[in-house]
């Protein structure tokens, strides 16, 4: 009888051993899914993100190639425009040369 007994504990402790064993493996199986999951949301999240950031650089690009634009147009106007110095030049060469004061005082 105590064989039999002997057994039937040994095939007990087996039986919860293994329903042990079956909770944890759904246990990590879970969590196993819950970290997918997160995974999957992070990937998502970050790819907005991504895509976000390429729009702002789009037009971060487009605003500086407009800004160049303006800057190599405005240096090309500023090359036709005479200098202070070079203006001051020529007004005291005016004032030298005033030819209605030179017929005055001809005459």
């Amino acid at each position: 009888m105590e064989e039999g007994n002997y057994g039937a504990q040994v095939l007990g402790q087996s039986n919860i051993q293994i329903r042990d064993l079956e909770e944890k493996q759904r246990i990590l199986k879970d969590r196993l899914l819950l970290i997918g999951q997160n995974l999957v949301e992070m990937k998502e999240k970050n790819d907005q993100q991504i895509l976000e950031i390429k729009k702002d650089m789009g037009i971060i690009k487009q605003s500086m190639e407009r800004m160049m634009s303006f800057l190599e147009t405005a240096s090309s106007e500023f090359s036709k425009f005479a200098r202070k110095e070079d203006l001051e030049i020529l007004s005291k060469q005016a004032k030298m040369f005033q030819p209605l004061e030179f017929i005055k005082k001809s005459s």
